[in-house]
Protein backbone atom coordinates (compact mmCIF):
# COMPACT_ATOMS: atom_id res chain seq x y z
CA UNK A 1 0.00 0.00 0.00
CA UNK A 2 1.69 3.23 -1.09
CA UNK A 3 -0.24 5.30 1.69
CA UNK A 4 0.40 6.22 4.79
CA UNK A 5 -2.21 6.38 8.17
CA UNK A 6 -2.61 7.58 10.89
CA UNK A 7 -0.51 5.35 12.86
CA UNK A 8 2.31 6.48 10.80
CA UNK A 9 1.79 10.33 12.00
CA UNK A 10 2.62 11.77 15.10
CA UNK A 11 0.28 13.94 16.00
CA UNK A 12 0.82 15.28 19.66
CA UNK A 13 0.12 19.09 19.96
CA UNK A 14 -0.17 19.25 16.36
CA UNK A 15 -3.07 20.79 14.34
CA UNK A 16 -4.28 17.86 11.84
CA UNK A 17 -6.24 19.16 8.74
CA UNK A 18 -8.71 16.43 8.37
CA UNK A 19 -10.78 16.60 4.77
CA UNK A 20 -14.17 14.82 5.68
CA UNK A 21 -17.13 14.06 3.86
CA UNK A 22 -20.23 15.28 5.98
CA UNK A 23 -22.58 16.39 2.99
CA UNK A 24 -25.51 14.75 4.94
CA UNK A 25 -29.33 15.14 3.77
CA UNK A 26 -30.70 18.42 5.53
CA UNK A 27 -34.20 19.40 5.98
CA UNK A 28 -35.90 22.21 8.00
CA UNK A 29 -32.13 23.44 9.15
CA UNK A 30 -31.87 19.32 10.91
CA UNK A 31 -29.69 16.43 9.48
CA UNK A 32 -31.95 13.73 8.28
CA UNK A 33 -29.61 11.03 7.83
CA UNK A 34 -26.25 10.97 10.15
CA UNK A 35 -24.60 7.97 8.72
CA UNK A 36 -21.47 9.97 7.07
CA UNK A 37 -21.31 12.01 10.28
CA UNK A 38 -20.94 9.09 12.50
CA UNK A 39 -18.12 7.30 9.80
CA UNK A 40 -15.79 10.24 10.49
CA UNK A 41 -15.82 9.97 14.64
CA UNK A 42 -13.02 7.16 14.89
CA UNK A 43 -10.59 9.30 12.95
CA UNK A 44 -11.32 12.56 14.90
CA UNK A 45 -11.16 10.31 18.58
CA UNK A 46 -8.00 8.99 17.19
CA UNK A 47 -6.29 12.02 16.66
CA UNK A 48 -7.77 13.76 20.06
CA UNK A 49 -6.57 10.19 21.81
CA UNK A 50 -2.88 10.69 20.57
CA UNK A 51 -2.90 14.71 21.72
CA UNK A 52 -4.12 16.50 18.19
CA UNK A 53 -6.41 18.82 17.37
CA UNK A 54 -8.64 17.82 14.83
CA UNK A 55 -9.82 21.00 11.99
CA UNK A 56 -12.10 19.77 9.76
CA UNK A 57 -12.78 20.76 6.27
CA UNK A 58 -15.61 19.97 4.53
CA UNK A 59 -17.98 20.73 1.69
CA UNK A 60 -21.74 21.32 0.93
CA UNK A 61 -23.60 21.10 -1.87
CA UNK A 62 -22.30 22.89 -4.99
CA UNK A 63 -22.16 26.74 -4.11
CA UNK A 64 -19.61 27.10 -7.05
CA UNK A 65 -17.17 29.36 -5.06
CA UNK A 66 -19.23 31.74 -3.72
CA UNK A 67 -21.05 32.09 -0.05
CA UNK A 68 -24.49 30.87 -0.05
CA UNK A 69 -25.76 30.83 3.52
CA UNK A 70 -28.19 27.86 2.69
CA UNK A 71 -25.28 25.84 2.25
CA UNK A 72 -23.98 26.78 5.36
CA UNK A 73 -21.93 23.96 7.47
CA UNK A 74 -23.67 25.25 10.67
CA UNK A 75 -26.78 23.61 9.75
CA UNK A 76 -24.85 20.20 10.64
CA UNK A 77 -22.54 21.39 13.64
CA UNK A 78 -25.40 19.73 16.11
CA UNK A 79 -25.01 16.63 14.91
CA UNK A 80 -21.66 16.62 14.53
CA UNK A 81 -21.62 17.55 18.17
CA UNK A 82 -24.08 14.59 18.99
CA UNK A 83 -21.97 12.44 17.15
CA UNK A 84 -18.97 13.19 19.09
CA UNK A 85 -19.88 13.92 22.38
CA UNK A 86 -18.26 16.94 22.58
CA UNK A 87 -17.95 20.61 21.47
CA UNK A 88 -17.01 21.80 18.32
CA UNK A 89 -15.51 25.21 17.40
CA UNK A 90 -17.09 26.18 14.21
CA UNK A 91 -14.79 28.80 12.38
CA UNK A 92 -16.53 30.87 9.35
CA UNK A 93 -13.34 32.44 7.94
CA UNK A 94 -10.11 31.00 7.08
CA UNK A 95 -8.08 33.52 9.17
CA UNK A 96 -9.52 33.24 12.36
CA UNK A 97 -8.56 29.01 12.20
CA UNK A 98 -4.94 29.94 14.16
CA UNK A 99 -6.85 31.57 17.24
CA UNK A 100 -9.96 29.39 17.12
CA UNK A 101 -9.89 27.20 20.21
CA UNK A 102 -11.32 24.06 21.65
CA UNK A 103 -10.83 20.24 20.86
CA UNK A 104 -12.08 20.36 17.71
CA UNK A 105 -12.65 22.77 15.22
CA UNK A 106 -14.95 22.88 11.73
CA UNK A 107 -14.23 24.98 9.20
CA UNK A 108 -17.33 26.67 7.45
CA UNK A 109 -17.97 25.18 4.01
CA UNK A 110 -14.27 24.93 2.04
CA UNK A 111 -16.28 25.51 -1.38
CA UNK A 112 -16.99 29.00 -0.65
CA UNK A 113 -13.82 29.61 -1.92
CA UNK A 114 -13.02 29.73 -5.30
CA UNK A 115 -9.45 27.85 -5.02
CA UNK A 116 -11.30 24.97 -3.80
CA UNK A 117 -12.67 23.06 -6.55
CA UNK A 118 -10.11 25.01 -9.10
CA UNK A 119 -7.06 23.48 -6.95
CA UNK A 120 -5.60 26.39 -7.02
CA UNK A 121 -1.97 26.42 -5.85
CA UNK A 122 -1.94 29.60 -3.86
CA UNK A 123 -5.27 28.60 -2.08
CA UNK A 124 -3.76 25.20 -1.45
CA UNK A 125 -1.00 26.56 0.81
CA UNK A 126 -3.40 28.69 2.28
CA UNK A 127 -5.14 25.56 3.85
CA UNK A 128 -1.90 24.02 4.36
CA UNK A 129 -0.72 26.87 6.77
CA UNK A 130 -3.71 25.72 8.98
CA UNK A 131 -2.33 22.86 10.19
CA UNK A 132 1.21 20.61 10.77
CA UNK A 133 -0.21 17.57 9.08
CA UNK A 134 -2.66 16.65 6.85
CA UNK A 135 -5.33 13.47 7.16
CA UNK A 136 -7.91 12.97 4.17
CA UNK A 137 -10.54 10.82 5.46
CA UNK A 138 -13.03 11.69 3.02
CA UNK A 139 -12.62 8.56 0.31
CA UNK A 140 -16.21 10.04 -1.43
CA UNK A 141 -14.17 13.43 -2.77
CA UNK A 142 -11.04 11.68 -3.63
CA UNK A 143 -11.99 11.61 -7.30
CA UNK A 144 -11.90 15.14 -6.99
CA UNK A 145 -8.62 17.03 -7.37
CA UNK A 146 -9.48 20.19 -5.35
CA UNK A 147 -7.29 22.09 -2.99
CA UNK A 148 -8.55 20.48 -0.01
CA UNK A 149 -8.18 16.98 -1.60
CA UNK A 150 -5.23 17.02 -3.50
CA UNK A 151 -3.39 20.35 -3.62
CA UNK A 152 -2.49 20.69 0.42
CA UNK A 153 -1.10 17.28 0.52
CA UNK A 154 1.83 18.82 -1.73
CA UNK A 155 2.86 21.01 1.54
CA UNK A 156 2.29 18.87 4.59
CA UNK A 157 3.22 15.24 5.67
CA UNK A 158 0.11 13.65 4.86
CA UNK A 159 -1.93 10.56 5.79
CA UNK A 160 -5.66 8.47 5.46
CA UNK A 161 -7.55 8.51 8.17
CA UNK A 162 -9.30 5.63 9.72
CA UNK A 163 -12.48 5.66 7.36
CA UNK A 164 -10.07 6.40 3.71
CA UNK A 165 -7.91 3.73 5.61
CA UNK A 166 -10.74 1.04 5.57
CA UNK A 167 -12.55 1.93 2.09
CA UNK A 168 -8.94 1.73 0.70
CA UNK A 169 -8.29 -1.83 2.39
CA UNK A 170 -11.46 -3.06 1.23
CA UNK A 171 -10.69 -2.08 -2.13
CA UNK A 172 -7.68 -3.30 -2.71
CA UNK A 173 -8.89 -6.82 -0.89
CA UNK A 174 -11.69 -6.68 -3.38
CA UNK A 175 -9.98 -5.96 -6.44
CA UNK A 176 -6.83 -5.66 -6.26
CA UNK A 177 -5.19 -8.22 -4.68
CA UNK A 178 -8.48 -10.60 -3.99
CA UNK A 179 -8.60 -13.80 -2.66
CA UNK A 180 -10.20 -15.95 -6.24
CA UNK A 181 -12.46 -17.19 -7.77
CA UNK A 182 -13.76 -12.97 -7.94
CA UNK A 183 -17.02 -12.07 -8.86
CA UNK A 184 -19.19 -9.08 -9.45
CA UNK A 185 -22.88 -7.93 -9.81
CA UNK A 186 -23.34 -5.05 -11.77
CA UNK A 187 -26.46 -3.53 -11.86
CA UNK A 188 -28.52 -0.66 -13.08
CA UNK A 189 -30.41 1.11 -15.72
CA UNK A 190 -27.98 1.30 -18.44
CA UNK A 191 -25.06 0.17 -19.96
CA UNK A 192 -23.68 3.65 -21.48
CA UNK A 193 -23.08 4.77 -17.89
CA UNK A 194 -21.16 2.14 -16.84
CA UNK A 195 -18.95 0.96 -19.78
CA UNK A 196 -15.84 1.85 -18.92
CA UNK A 197 -16.66 -0.08 -15.24
CA UNK A 198 -17.38 -3.19 -17.47
CA UNK A 199 -14.94 -2.99 -19.18
CA UNK A 200 -12.29 -2.94 -16.53
CA UNK A 201 -13.67 -5.79 -14.68
CA UNK A 202 -14.03 -8.56 -17.47
CA UNK A 203 -10.16 -8.45 -17.55
CA UNK A 204 -10.14 -8.86 -13.88
CA UNK A 205 -13.23 -11.43 -13.01
CA UNK A 206 -14.03 -14.86 -12.86
CA UNK A 207 -17.84 -14.22 -12.92
CA UNK A 208 -20.07 -10.73 -14.05
CA UNK A 209 -23.23 -11.27 -13.57
CA UNK A 210 -25.27 -8.66 -15.49
CA UNK A 211 -28.61 -7.08 -14.00
CA UNK A 212 -31.18 -4.71 -14.09
CA UNK A 213 -32.49 -2.61 -17.61
CA UNK A 214 -28.90 -3.14 -18.59
CA UNK A 215 -29.22 -6.89 -18.96
CA UNK A 216 -31.52 -6.39 -22.03
CA UNK A 217 -29.25 -4.45 -23.59
CA UNK A 218 -27.11 -7.88 -23.59
CA UNK A 219 -30.14 -10.08 -24.29
CA UNK A 220 -30.92 -7.75 -27.49
CA UNK A 221 -27.58 -7.64 -28.93
CA UNK A 222 -27.85 -11.67 -28.88
CA UNK A 223 -31.26 -11.40 -30.70
CA UNK A 224 -34.23 -10.95 -28.61
CA UNK A 225 -37.05 -9.13 -28.94
CA UNK A 226 -37.98 -7.30 -25.69
CA UNK A 227 -40.94 -5.15 -26.46
CA UNK A 228 -41.26 -2.41 -24.45
CA UNK A 229 -38.24 -3.14 -22.35
CA UNK A 230 -35.31 -0.65 -21.37
CA UNK A 231 -33.19 -1.03 -24.19
CA UNK A 232 -30.17 1.22 -25.40
CA UNK A 233 -30.36 0.28 -29.50
CA UNK A 234 -27.38 2.67 -29.53
CA UNK A 235 -25.36 -0.03 -27.12
CA UNK A 236 -25.35 -3.10 -28.85
CA UNK A 237 -22.62 -3.03 -30.68
CA UNK A 238 -21.05 -1.87 -27.34
CA UNK A 239 -22.48 -5.01 -25.43
CA UNK A 240 -21.45 -7.59 -27.95
CA UNK A 241 -17.53 -5.93 -27.69
CA UNK A 242 -17.86 -5.89 -23.91
CA UNK A 243 -19.06 -10.23 -24.24
CA UNK A 244 -16.22 -10.47 -26.73
CA UNK A 245 -13.28 -9.07 -23.96
CA UNK A 246 -14.97 -11.28 -21.50
CA UNK A 247 -14.92 -14.60 -23.57
CA UNK A 248 -11.07 -13.49 -24.57
CA UNK A 249 -9.85 -12.48 -21.07
CA UNK A 250 -11.75 -16.09 -19.49
CA UNK A 251 -14.32 -14.29 -17.60
CA UNK A 252 -18.02 -15.58 -17.32
CA UNK A 253 -20.78 -13.42 -18.04
CA UNK A 254 -24.04 -14.52 -16.46
CA UNK A 255 -27.14 -12.77 -18.03
CA UNK A 256 -30.95 -13.39 -16.89
CA UNK A 257 -32.43 -16.45 -18.38
CA UNK A 258 -35.94 -15.55 -17.32
CA UNK A 259 -38.04 -11.99 -15.95
CA UNK A 260 -40.44 -10.88 -14.36
CA UNK A 261 -42.88 -9.65 -17.47
CA UNK A 262 -45.38 -6.64 -16.95
CA UNK A 263 -47.35 -4.73 -19.23
CA UNK A 264 -46.96 -1.72 -16.69
CA UNK A 265 -44.17 -0.08 -14.18
CA UNK A 266 -46.18 0.02 -11.20
CA UNK A 267 -46.41 -1.64 -7.56
CA UNK A 268 -48.16 -4.62 -7.73
CA UNK A 269 -48.34 -5.09 -11.18
CA UNK A 270 -49.87 -8.07 -12.99
CA UNK A 271 -47.04 -9.95 -14.29
CA UNK A 272 -45.58 -13.37 -15.91
CA UNK A 273 -42.86 -15.64 -15.50
CA UNK A 274 -40.59 -15.51 -19.46
CA UNK A 275 -38.08 -17.45 -20.61
CA UNK A 276 -34.83 -15.11 -21.66
CA UNK A 277 -32.64 -15.51 -24.42
CA UNK A 278 -31.66 -14.53 -27.92
CA UNK A 279 -34.69 -16.08 -29.46
CA UNK A 280 -36.75 -14.38 -26.91
CA UNK A 281 -39.63 -12.22 -28.26
CA UNK A 282 -42.43 -10.06 -26.32
CA UNK A 283 -45.63 -8.71 -27.35
CA UNK A 284 -44.82 -5.10 -28.07
CA UNK A 285 -45.86 -3.53 -24.98
CA UNK A 286 -44.16 -6.04 -22.33
CA UNK A 287 -41.19 -5.19 -20.48
CA UNK A 288 -39.00 -7.51 -18.67
CA UNK A 289 -38.79 -5.61 -15.07
CA UNK A 290 -36.71 -7.98 -12.72
CA UNK A 291 -35.09 -11.37 -13.00
CA UNK A 292 -36.68 -14.55 -12.60
CA UNK A 293 -36.71 -17.49 -9.82
CA UNK A 294 -34.70 -19.43 -12.12
CA UNK A 295 -32.21 -16.86 -12.77
CA UNK A 296 -32.13 -16.57 -8.53
CA UNK A 297 -31.21 -19.80 -8.31
CA UNK A 298 -28.06 -19.56 -11.02
CA UNK A 299 -26.88 -16.48 -9.21
CA UNK A 300 -27.07 -17.91 -5.93
CA UNK A 301 -25.24 -20.92 -7.29
CA UNK A 302 -22.79 -18.48 -8.70
CA UNK A 303 -22.10 -16.97 -5.79
CA UNK A 304 -20.98 -20.57 -3.99
CA UNK A 305 -18.58 -20.79 -5.92
CA UNK A 306 -16.59 -17.45 -5.53
CA UNK A 307 -14.59 -16.00 -2.63
CA UNK A 308 -14.94 -12.56 -3.45
CA UNK A 309 -17.79 -10.82 -4.76
CA UNK A 310 -18.11 -7.34 -5.53
CA UNK A 311 -21.63 -5.43 -5.97
CA UNK A 312 -22.42 -2.43 -7.90
CA UNK A 313 -26.61 -1.65 -9.14
CA UNK A 314 -29.73 -4.12 -7.96
CA UNK A 315 -31.02 -6.71 -10.29
CA UNK A 316 -34.33 -5.15 -11.31
CA UNK A 317 -36.76 -2.07 -10.60
CA UNK A 318 -36.09 -3.10 -6.98
CA UNK A 319 -38.30 0.26 -6.07
CA UNK A 320 -41.23 -0.89 -6.52
CA UNK A 321 -42.71 -4.91 -5.57
CA UNK A 322 -42.66 -7.56 -6.47
CA UNK A 323 -39.63 -6.32 -8.99
CA UNK A 324 -37.31 -6.35 -6.33
CA UNK A 325 -37.63 -10.01 -5.48
CA UNK A 326 -34.11 -11.20 -7.58
CA UNK A 327 -32.35 -8.51 -5.72
CA UNK A 328 -33.49 -9.01 -2.39
CA UNK A 329 -32.85 -13.09 -2.76
CA UNK A 330 -29.36 -12.45 -4.20
CA UNK A 331 -28.57 -9.68 -2.11
CA UNK A 332 -29.99 -11.80 1.17
CA UNK A 333 -27.80 -14.94 -0.06
CA UNK A 334 -24.60 -13.31 -0.36
CA UNK A 335 -25.20 -12.40 3.04
CA UNK A 336 -25.63 -15.79 4.37
CA UNK A 337 -22.24 -16.80 2.89
CA UNK A 338 -20.10 -13.72 4.37
CA UNK A 339 -21.73 -14.60 7.79
CA UNK A 340 -20.62 -18.37 7.21
CA UNK A 341 -16.81 -17.15 6.27
CA UNK A 342 -17.11 -18.39 2.99
CA UNK A 343 -17.31 -15.03 1.12
CA UNK A 344 -16.08 -10.96 0.83
CA UNK A 345 -18.68 -9.06 -0.33
CA UNK A 346 -17.79 -5.71 -1.10
CA UNK A 347 -20.50 -3.21 -2.21
CA UNK A 348 -20.95 0.44 -3.72
CA UNK A 349 -23.17 3.03 -5.15
CA UNK A 350 -26.10 4.77 -4.22
CA UNK A 351 -28.88 2.41 -5.68
CA UNK A 352 -26.87 -0.75 -4.52
CA UNK A 353 -27.01 0.35 -0.76
CA UNK A 354 -30.40 1.71 -0.94
CA UNK A 355 -31.14 -1.76 -2.53
CA UNK A 356 -28.95 -3.66 -0.20
CA UNK A 357 -30.72 -2.23 3.09
CA UNK A 358 -34.02 -2.84 1.42
CA UNK A 359 -32.94 -6.53 1.44
CA UNK A 360 -31.58 -6.57 5.10
CA UNK A 361 -28.18 -7.30 3.97
CA UNK A 362 -26.27 -4.58 4.54
CA UNK A 363 -25.07 -5.38 8.16
CA UNK A 364 -23.90 -8.80 6.99
CA UNK A 365 -21.45 -7.60 3.73
CA UNK A 366 -17.88 -7.12 4.41
CA UNK A 367 -17.81 -3.46 3.67
CA UNK A 368 -20.14 -0.96 2.12
CA UNK A 369 -18.82 2.10 0.23
CA UNK A 370 -20.92 5.28 0.49
CA UNK A 371 -18.69 6.76 -1.63
CA UNK A 372 -20.38 6.74 -5.58
CA UNK A 373 -18.70 8.21 -7.68
CA UNK A 374 -15.31 7.46 -6.01
CA UNK A 375 -15.99 3.81 -5.83
CA UNK A 376 -16.94 3.00 -9.22
CA UNK A 377 -13.89 5.29 -10.46
CA UNK A 378 -11.95 3.10 -8.59
CA UNK A 379 -13.97 -0.20 -9.87
CA UNK A 380 -12.85 1.71 -13.29
CA UNK A 381 -9.42 1.35 -12.58
CA UNK A 382 -9.14 4.77 -12.48
CA UNK A 383 -6.42 6.80 -10.03
CA UNK A 384 -7.86 9.10 -7.28
CA UNK A 385 -6.12 12.15 -6.85
CA UNK A 386 -6.98 12.34 -3.59
CA UNK A 387 -5.33 8.96 -3.30
CA UNK A 388 -2.30 9.43 -5.36
CA UNK A 389 -1.22 12.66 -3.48
CA UNK A 390 -1.24 10.57 -0.37
CA UNK A 391 1.13 8.07 -2.25
CA UNK A 392 4.91 7.69 -0.87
Amino acid sequence: MGWKTLDDMDVSGKRVLVRVDINVPVEGGKVTDATRITRIVPTVQDILAKGGTPVLLAHFGRPKGKVNPDMSLGQVLPALRDALGREVTFVEALEDVAAAQGDVVLVENIRFHAGEEANDPEFAKRLAALGDIYCNDAFSAAHRAHASTEGVAQHLPSCAGRLMQAELSALEAALSSPERPVGAVVGGAKVSTKIALLENLVNRLDLLVIGGGMANTFLVAQGAQLGASLCEDDYLDTARDIMAQADKAGCRVLLPVDGLVAREFKAGAEHTVAQLGPDTVLEADQMVLDAGPETVKLVHLAFEGLKTLIWNGPLGAFEIAPFDTATVAAAQHAAALTTQGTLTSVAGGGDTVAALNQAGASEAFTYISTAGGAFLEWMEGKELPGVAALGG
